[in-house]
């Protein structure tokens, strides 16, 4: 590795998602050499629709690209969701109860990949596509691909790869609900609103939700991202059965979501996503940096996976120019996340079993108890600060502001 940490490192990122691209974005503007590896013949995005929050949006805007993002997304002012049970509203995130002008911005993944791909590239990053990470040797920088041959050295090598990666083999925990997802056309007639993501629930074992999403291009046709929950083991048999049947339990759950469902007509315009919860530790070993859900994976119920691994992208663009020592450089990395990483999975963790479980006593709880104290000062503040990302300060601890 240089002497002088000031010069250019040799740095490999394993993994072309969101997290690992805007990575190598940062990186590469700094002069480091960057080379990103991915499996597929091209990268490409993985994932349904997604909220960038403000935490996430001004990560974008250190890249020059928060303005492009909110042109294309959606913007989000409001989470609501209502028990089917007994019409009560359960779930009500105002954002400006924040601070005025506070949103999200809804957005398709494959739109925000093309941005973040686009100024990775720009900024001189190297994409090496097709070729599978399968290890990595710590202490010497070196990567191994699912062909055996051997990559390296590397000054740094950045385990972007996900909640699978096998860089990062610490036990995980397999949480029992995953969720279909598509993206369908936005209709202006359907009575759904155009800022808000809105969900319906019965109990905590059934889930929908509708969230306008933008357009994947400038000249593309604005879309909205549908979700349905399910459980992992029920997945291959709502494969086998009849789509029709599957949509009339949908319908059944939320009459209003008929005229969306129409354009479904088989079972492959849904894909289905399982998630998982853990933590990996160390989040630095020797040479090795986990970021994103090589991390710290968490279900998506707060839907920060992508904002979360924005700023661990900036933080380690940040501290690689803080000293001229890589160990602490990257210990510095570690200490700038670590307590917004341990907060997000622990409320991640508190609030998931409520709207995804089979438990009817935590489903109880949420609509009779916990739906009516969140409508109490400081309760909406504290959601709106919780759901944009703010809470713990992020921003602050990596000497940002959040945008305009």
């Amino acid at each position: 590795m240089p002497a002088d940490m000031s010069e250019a490192c040799k740095i490999a990122i394993a993994g072309a998602g969101i997290g690992g691209l805007a990575a190598a974005a940062f990186l590469a503007s700094d002069g480091h050499k960057v080379s990103v590896f991915d499996q597929f013949d091209a990268p490409r995005p993985v994932g349904a629709g997604l909220i960038l929050q403000e935490t996430g949006l001004t990560i974008l805007g250190e890249l020059g690209l928060r303005e492009a993002a909110s042109e294309l997304g959606s913007t989000i002012r409001r989470l609501h969701g209502q028990s089917v049970d007994n019409g009560r509203t359960v779930l009500d995130v105002q954002y400006g109860a924040l601070r005025p002008g506070l949103c999200g911005v809804a957005i398709q993944r494959g739109a925000l990949f093309d941005l973040v791909y686009q100024a990775a590239v720009y900024a001189g990053a190297e994409i090496v596509p097709s070729t599978r990470i399968i290890s990595a040797s710590a202490g010497q920088g070196l990567l191994t691909t699912g062909a055996g041959t051997t990559l390296g050295p590397f000054d740094i090598v950045v385990d972007a790869l996900g909640v699978r990666s096998p860089l990062s083999l610490r036990a995980r925990h397999a949480l029992p609900y995953g969720a279909l997802w598509a993206t369908l056309p936005w209709q202006e007639n359907a009575g759904f609103e155009l800022d808000a993501l809105v969900q319906r629930y019965r109990q905590a074992r059934q889930m929908s939700g509708v969230m306008p999403s933008g357009r994947s291009s400038d000249s593309a046709q604005e879309c909205l991202t549908y979700f349905w929950s399910i459980r992992n083991d029920a997945y291959m048999q709502w494969k086998q059965a009849p789509l029709s049947d599957w949509k009339g339990e949908a319908i059944d759950l939320w009459p209003e979501t008929s005229a969306l469902l129409e354009p479904l007509e088989n079972h492959d315009q849904l894909t289905f996503a399982r998630y998982e919860h853990r933590t990996h530790r160390p989040v630095v070993d020797q040479r090795v940096v986990h970021i994103g859900d090589s991390w710290h994976a968490a279900s998506p119920q707060l839907g920060q996976g992508a904002n979360m691994a924005l700023l661990d992208a900036y933080a380690l663009a940040r501290a690689l120019g803080e000293s001229d020592e890589l160990d602490r450089q990257l210990m510095y990395y570690a200490r700038m996340r670590k307590m917004h990483v341990r907060l997000f999975q622990a409320m991640s963790w508190l609030f998931t079993p409520a709207y995804q479980s089979d438990s009817g006593s935590l489903a109880w709880l949420r609509d009779w108890l916990a739906a009516p104290v969140s409508r109490i000062s400081p309760a909406p503040k504290i959601l709106a600060a919780m759901v944009s990302g703010g809470l713990g300060s992020p921003l602050k601890r990596l000497g940002l502001r959040p945008g305009a």
